[in-house]
C-alpha cells in the first residue's frame, strides 16, 4: 500500500488532500519524542519519513499535520484489502499491515498473466477502499518485493526472468532487502556500490566477510531466492504495551493499569485462538531503563484476572513507581491453541 496510514486519513477526511500529512504525536505535545509511523508523499517532499522522530520531522516540516493515528480504521482497511486478495488466490502471505505476497501461478480467476492480475487487484483495491497500492511482479518473493517499491505511488513493475540480472545489477545495493546501513556502509568499504559490484563478489569471499548471510547476497546478486509463500506464520507470542507522557508514579496507578492491559491482551488472544503458558511483563522508568520479568506456570493462563494476578505480583516484586513509569506492557508466550470442550446438557 501506498503511504498506507496517511493514505487512510486523506480518505477519510478529503481536506488533508494537497498537504502534508505525518502520523505521529505532535513533539510539542510529547517534550520532543515519538517517531513518525509514515508520512504522505507531501511531507516526503520535505525529507520527512518513517521512523524518523517526531521532533526531526517537525524541523523539517513545521507546517505538517501531525496525526496520533487511528489504528483500528488501519486494521479494519487492512482486513478488507486481505479479502480482496483471497478473491484471487489463498496463496497470500502477509508481511505487515500493509503489504503482502501472492503466488498466483494458480488462480481463481484462471487468469495466465499476473501482470494483469496484479492490474485487476489494484483497481479492486482503489474501487472497494478508494486507496492507491504499488505492486511488483517476478518470479520470487525477491525480486517482486524490490518491484513493488520502484514506481510509487499506484505503480506496476514487471521483472520477467530474462530481465532480472540486468535489474538487479543496476540497482544501488541499500535497494537489496536484507542490507541496511551497516552493512550497505561496510560493502562501500569494499567498493560494493550496486548489484553489478555485488555480482562480482566470490562466494567464499562473501562468506569469509559477511558469514553465513555472503550466501544469501551471492544467491541474491544472481536473482535466486526459492523461499515459497508463509501462510502459517506462527505467532510465537500476543502482547500489549502503554507508553505514558505523564509518567505514572505510584503503585495504584501501575496496578490500574495493568488491570486494562490484561483485558486488552485477553481479547487479542481470543482474537487469535490462542492461550498461554508464561506471563511476561515489560517496565520502563522516566530514565529509559527497561526490565522484563517473566512468569511460568503448567496450566494455561486465559482470563484477565490470571494474568494481571502474575503481572501485579511481578510489579509488586521488583516495580518501583518513584521512578516514573513511562512504559508498561503485558506479554504472554509458551501459546498454543485453543481447543473448545464440547458441552453437554446434563
Amino acid at each position: 500500500m501506498d503511504a498506507f496510514f496517511s493514505s487512510v486519513e486523506e480518505r477519510d477526511n478529503p481536506s488533508l488532500k494537497g498537504k502534508p500529512v505525518i502520523i505521529a504525536k505532535h513533539p510539542k505535545k510529547t517534550g520532543g519524542k515519538g517517531i513518525v509511523s509514515t508520512a504522505n508523499y507531501e511531507a516526503r517532499k520535505y525529507g520527512v519519513h518513517s521512523a524518523m522522530s517526531a521532533y526531526k520531522a517537525y524541523e523539517q516540516c513545521p507546517h505538517g499535520i501531525f496525526i496520533d493515528g487511528n489504528y483500528r480504521a488501519y486494521r479494519e482497511a487492512s482486513l478488507q484489502i486481505r479479502e480482496i486478495m483471497q478473491r484471487y488466490t489463498p496463496m497470500v502471505e502477509p508481511v505487515s499491515i500493509d503489504e503482502a505476497y501472492m503466488d498466483v501461478t494458480t488462480n481463481n480467476k484462471k487468469i495466465p498473466s499476473a501482470t494483469i492480475l496484479a492490474k485487476q487487484i489494484q483497481n479492486d483495491i482503489w474501487q472497494e477502499t478508494k486507496l492507491t497500492s504499488s505492486a511488483g511482479v517476478s518470479y520470487n518473493k525477491f525480486i517482486a518485493k524490490i518491484a513493488s517499491d520502484m514506481k510509487k505511488p499506484a505503480g506496476l513493475t514487471v521483472v520477467p526472468p530474462d530481465e532480472a540480472l540486468p535489474f538487479l545489477k543496476q540497482l544501488p545495493i541499500e535497494k537489496f532487502p536484507g542490507i541496511g546501513p551497516k552493512t550497505a556502509q561496510k560493502m562501500h568499504d569494499l567498493n560494493i556500490y550496486t548489484g553489478e559490484d555485488l555480482y562480482q563478489m566470490e562466494q567464499m569471499d562473501l562468506i569469509s566477510l559477511f558469514g553465513k548471510a555472503g550466501t544469501s547476497y551471492y544467491h541474491r546478486a544472481r536473482g535466486i531466492d526459492n523461499k515459497p509463500l508463509n501462510m502459517q506464520r506462527e505467532r510465537k507470542s500476543v502482547g500489549k504495551e502503554r507508553t505514558y507522557f505523564h509518567n505514572l508514579t505510584t503503585d495504584s496507578e501501575v496496578t490500574d493499569e495493568l488491570r486494562k492491559i490484561a483485558q486488552e491482551v485477553v481479547t487479542a488472544l481470543n482474537r487469535v485462538q490462542k492461550h498461554g503458558k508464561t506471563v511476561v511483563l515489560k517496565i520502563r522508568y522516566r530514565s529509559f531503563e527497561t526490565l522484563t520479568r517473566q512468569v511460568s506456570a503448567p496450566h494455561y493462563f486465559e482470563t484477565p484476572e490470571a494474568i494481571n494476578d502474575q503481572a501485579a505480583g511481578i510489579w509488586e516484586e521488583v516495580g518501583m513507581a518513584e521512578k516514573g513509569v513511562r512504559l508498561l506492557g503485558i506479554t504472554i508466550t509458551n501459546l498454543d491453541p485453543i481447543h473448545y470442550r464440547p458441552m453437554t446438557l446434563f
